[in-house]
């Protein structure tokens, strides 16, 4: 007779601890948890570490016996917290990237500890009413019909990419998805502005509609889409026998924040029977801040609407959101017939399945953590923060305006901005094209010297062919103040690197 190994799957074991365990356990971290939200403003905010560094304190073989969660949690503490760069800083300006929310943080536990997976209606009845229930607060917040709905997914290069799928499945129906792209007729247009997300490029590469095929269309002086290029651009691709059939518009560009003129670009897109697409992932939910709210006039008009929460309502990654005019037109880009999913409710709320309105299958409880963000919070709360974060970067703007060592490269439209330092030598005259790529050189060097620094942090962006030190203010703890405190760790950067160079 076969031996058998003894039973460890008794209370107590690692993978199944007791109660007392898990008190232990959750205490701890939510220890540290309070202890960083109370101490992150003074924390650095990039690491001064190599590779090779990081890789020679946490490398190690599989480890065949378990270890105390003490030292697991010291190992975080000690090696991941100081390895890592703290978006939650109030002077970390890079890229677009929230601070997250202490509450949030607690609802990704809660939802990782209840585990469902949010397939469909069977699969977690109640997480899934919840995902619809805060869904409906979204399309509140956007303006949106109440026919509208959407799904939330892992972030907004997905959001872009399943939209373009929904759109390009309505304008070539079932023999592409029968037969691939060969089996249409005639080659596909995307339209987007040259400030449009590069996930907008991945995603037509993805689909086999190609790279070549999105074209890009100018902008103004505000770096928003020129409305009458992409008539012109559209006439021209029909006459010439290609197939446009979707308008990619930006909603808070990811370059300098601007935001295309919607309610036009929707015209276009109605007269000429194309899916109207808004990249609304960085600036869609500043239409919580009355000043910004004229600015998104028209969106709601469009077929589907990108967002990010873990952007703009300070969630932490990853939640991005997809909202669907009309979700009946997208559903049969994604409804597919497998024994194993077939549904048995006849009810149709309680046959509702997320996989008929995106490509995933198994997801995560991503809901819980916006529903509990904004019930905890209020939208008033959220609409204030963001309101905040637009008058810092005004005031940034003007301060770099009234400034004798700074120019502004770009208008402020929402949060982000894009500046330059100016030695008061380059301030005088006119510039040959050396002198500018000398700026270039320069502020590049001011960037990494700041980052290096720790007390501010900058990503770069081009504008107009000339380097930009790019910021977004995206953290509800930044003030007017830490603008003022910016400019001077770039002034102190700026010196170190002028030295450098003597």
């Amino acid at each position: 007779m076969a031996s058998t190994s003894p039973d460890r799957r008794g209370v107590g074991s690692a993978l199944d601890p007791s109660a007392e365990q898990i008190r232990d356990m959750g205490g701890r971290a939510v220890e540290w948890v309070a202890v960083h939200h109370d101490s992150i403003r003074g924390l650095p905010i990039a690491p001064r570490i190599s590779a090779a560094a990081l890789k020679g304190v946490l490398a190690e073989p599989l480890p065949v016996e378990g270890r105390d969660f003490t030292d697991l949690l010291t190992v975080f503490r000690d090696v991941i917290v100081p390895g890592s760069r703290h978006n939650g800083h109030p002077r970390f300006f890079g890229y677009v990237s929230a601070p997250g929310t202490a509450v949030a943080a607690v609802a990704d536990f809660l939802a990782s500890a209840l585990n469902p997976n949010l397939t469909a209606w069977r699969s977690a009845p109640a997480p899934t009413e919840l995902e619809h229930v805060t869904i409906d607060w979204i399309k509140e917040v956007l303006g949106c019909d109440p026919g509208a709905g959407g799904l939330f997914m892992s972030g907004g290069s997905m959001a872009n990419f399943t939209a373009l799928a929904a759109a390009r499945h309505r304008h070539c129906g079932d023999a592409v998805a029968t037969h691939g792209t060969a089996a249409h007729p005639a080659p596909l247009r995307v339209y987007a502005s040259t400030e449009t997300h590069h996930s907008i490029h991945k995603a037509a590469v993805l689909l086999g509609i190609g790279r070549a095929n999105v074209r890009e269309i100018p902008v103004d002086a505000g770096f928003r889409m020129d409305v009458g290029a992409l008539v012109d651009a559209i006439d021209e691709d029909r006459a010439a026998g290609a197939e446009p059939f979707c308008v990619v518009a930006n909603a808070g560009s990811v370059v300098t924040g601007a935001v295309d003129p919607l309610a036009e670009i929707a015209a276009v897109a109605r007269r000429y029977g194309m899916w109207m697409h808004v990249d609304a992932c960085y600036g869609g939910f500043a239409r919580l801040a009355p000043s910004a709210r004229p600015l998104f006039d028209g969106m709601s008009e469009a077929d589907s609407i990108a967002l990010d929460p873990h952007k703009w309502l300070y969630l932490p990654a990853d939640c991005g959101c997809l909202i669907y005019r009309d979700p009946a037109a997208a559903r049969p880009a994604f409804s597919m017939d497998a024994d194993f999913i077939r549904v048995m409710q006849t009810e149709p709320a309680e046959a509702f399945a997320f996989w008929d309105y995106g490509p995933d299958l198994s997801r995560r409880f991503r809901a819980l953590k916006v529903w509990m963000a904004l019930a905890h919070a209020g939208s008033r709360a959220v609409g204030d923060a963001i309101e905040g974060n637009l008058d810092c970067a005004r005031h940034l703007a003007e301060l770099v305006d009234a400034s004798a060592d700074f120019e502004l490269l770009a208008p402020v439209e929402l949060s982000i901005f894009c500046f330059r330092y100016l030695p008061p030598a380059a301030r005088a005259g006119s510039r040959s094209q050396a002198d500018e790529e000398a700026l270039d050189r320069l502020n590049e060097r001011i960037m990494v010297v700041l980052q290096q620094a720790g007390s501010s942090y900058l990503s770069n962006a081009t504008i107009n062919g000339r380097f930009a030190l790019r910021g977004c203010v995206l953290n509800y703890r930044t003030t007017r103040r830490d603008m003022e405190i910016l400019l001077d760790d770039v002034r102190r950067a700026a010196k170190q690197a002028i030295d450098e160079t003597r």
